[in-house]
């Protein structure tokens, strides 16, 4: 009776460590996304149409920069000018000025980046009364 009870594990316990080949088959398996891939144009786009929306609140353009800026880019001016221009429509100064932290930051080591979208986005920032951090020398800190 003892023999038989071992000999009934051990062959359990075989077949448990045994690889069946239809285990491996799926192990092997990719699954690789057939989805379109969004061209700039369309993921600009998005953006756009998101900062523009006529009812976004404070919490949807922090989450909405916050998933922005958690891209491995650096916004597009007129992405920006979206964003800024639904931060003055939130009267929300404190945010357009952590928007042009964030584009400086992201910029990291390549100094001619951020100038440039200063440069693209000075009328705006002339029209909505938005200030650098440079120019309100909150950079030196």
């Amino acid at each position: 009776m003892f023999r038989a009870a071992v000999r009934l594990s051990v062959s359990g316990v075989r077949s448990l460590t045994r690889t069946q080949p239809g285990c491996r088959a799926l192990l092997a398996a990719r699954c690789y996304s057939h989805e379109k891939q969004e061209t700039d144009e369309e993921f600009d786009a998005r953006w756009i149409t998101y900062f523009n929306k006529p009812d976004i609140d404070a919490w949807e353009l922090r989450k909405g920069m916050n998933t922005l800026i958690g891209y491995d880019l650096v916004p597009e001016p007129k992405i920006l000018e979206a964003a800024l221009r639904a931060c003055r429509r939130l009267n929300d100064l404190a945010s357009a000025i952590r928007i042009l932290e964030a584009v400086k930051d992201k910029a990291g080591p390549h100094k001619d980046i951020y100038p440039y979208v200063i440069q693209e986005l000075r009328p705006i920032l002339d029209e909505l009364g938005i200030s650098t951090p440079e120019e309100l020398g909150i950079d030196k800190v």
